[in-house]
């Protein structure tokens, strides 16, 4: 039986296991089929904590897609767990440690949660791309989008900016530029549009995942591209998801600061003995 903590980000969701006894051993196949939302619990992320390897970090958060890869960064997840440490701590502010680094988090009121998630990264070897290309402008295009702007949260992301976000066929173009060769890790993909009130709309296809209603390191890079392309000239700003609002803060420093809400679906145990008979 392995006992788990089902919580999302504005409907972008997670199974969260606590391993920081180190007594728990999961499989690429056992974290996929507890993954999968017909065999499974299902997840649009896997959460794994472990004990810090930082004496300055409070807990090492370890992220799987669905498909069991591993990734650098997961914003929605980062903020859900960082409500789970400062609860279990008393603190109001804690550390976070991912593969992309250290996440000072803290609980701002309001059932709100803000993580600084590190430097965005906009040279090619680090998004990373497969080849030395102007970052914002790839020569992509995809029906009813062209040429995006590449931004690196800790995982590789493709923005392209669109008059209408709601209007783009997201299930066909999503999995068109998530495979596109320039993107040897595959890539998140973001299709954003400027509301009349100069906030972001932002619809998602997360690698891997599919379609999904939130995510928190594409929106951190829909900010990062959206003032870097002079498509808004704001370093603050909403953005509006299918599952709600983040709040996205560019930092001159190049830091970006993500805001939002977390919340618990249900808490319970899965019994991957009897699960894996019909997997």
């Amino acid at each position: 039986m392995v006992a788990f903590r089902k919580m999302h980000g504005l409907g972008n969701d997670f199974i969260v296991v606590d391993n920081r006894d180190g007594k728990l051993k999961l499989s690429d196949e056992q974290i996929k089929l507890m993954s999968h939302r017909r065999l499974g619990i299902g997840c649009d992320q896997f959460i794994i904590l472990e004990p810090a390897q930082n004496s300055d970090a409070d807990v090492f958060m370890r992220i799987h897609n669905p498909d069991a890869s591993e990734s650098g960064a997961c914003g929605n997840a980062t903020r859900c767990v960082a409500s789970l440490i400062i609860a279990e701590t008393g603190q109001s502010e804690i550390i976070i440690e991912t593969l992309r680094g250290l996440l000072p988090s803290k609980n701002i009121g309001g059932g709100l949660y803000s993580v600084n998630m590190g430097g965005a990264l906009l040279d090619w070897q680090n998004i990373p791309l497969s080849g030395d290309i102007d970052t914002t402008k790839l020569p992509i295009e995809v029906d009813g989008a062209a040429t995006p702007f590449a931004v690196g949260m800790g995982n590789p992301h493709c923005v392209f900016f669109v008059d209408d976000a709601d209007k783009i066929n997201l299930e066909k173009v999503g999995p068109e530029a998530e495979h596109h060769p320039l993107f040897p890790e595959r890539t998140n993909v973001e299709f954003v549009s400027k509301k009349s009130d100069g906030s972001l709309r932002m619809r998602v296809w997360e690698r891997s995942a599919g379609i999904t209603m939130a995510c928190g390191s594409g929106a951190c890079a829909v900010g990062v591209a959206a003032f870097e392309s002079g498509f808004t000239d704001n370093r603050r700003m909403d953005i509006e998801l299918d599952g709600g609002v983040l709040t996205i803060e560019y930092l001159e420093n190049g830091d970006v600061i993500m805001t939002g809400p977390v919340a618990t679906s249900f808490i319970s145990d899965f019994d991957l003995d009897e699960a894996a008979r019909s997997w």
